[in-house]
């Protein structure tokens, strides 16, 4: 996959958000009459659209009778190795940021916090927080297998 396109309200929101994942911006560019950028990280790309007038995106992770995209996933299996511990980083990152920016970084949404799922044969630690509009963002961890 080359990249996964979200559109946003504010682009330079959503660029400190992603920036505070460990993004970082690749190329900066205008498509038609707007702002975008290609931004890399977490081993994938992202590019953000600003959207001008924008409308409140739907509330895909609260609304159980949503239809369409859902979330984006990443794996931090090779970054960290507690998902609680690197949520906890996460938002202390967030609220140091916050304090020293409030009108570009809001604080950190956690949708869900940091639980262990059962999927197939393997176990997985999964949280949810919500990006700068709004979108849901799964970030999951595979946990090695007991023996």
């Amino acid at each position: 996959m080359h990249h996964v396109s979200i559109r946003t309200a504010n682009i330079h929101s959503a660029i400190a958000f992603y920036e505070l994942l460990g993004f970082t911006v690749q190329e900066r560019f205008t498509t038609g009459y707007t702002l975008a950028c290609w931004m890399e990280g977490l081993q994938g790309r992202i590019e953000l659209i600003q959207i001008p007038e924008p409308k409140p995106a739907p509330d895909a992770f609260g609304d159980e009778h949503y239809v369409g995209y859902y979330h984006l996933s990443f794996d931090l299996t090779k970054i960290t190795d507690s998902l609680p511990n690197w949520l906890k980083n996460l938002q202390q990152k967030f609220d140091s940021a916050t304090a020293n920016n409030p009108e570009q970084v809001q604080p950190l949404k956690i949708l869900l916090s940091p639980t262990q799922q059962m999927i197939g044969d393997r176990v997985y630690e999964v949280t949810f927080i919500a990006d700068s509009d709004g979108l849901p963002l799964e970030f999951i961890r595979f946990l090695p297998p007991i023996n």
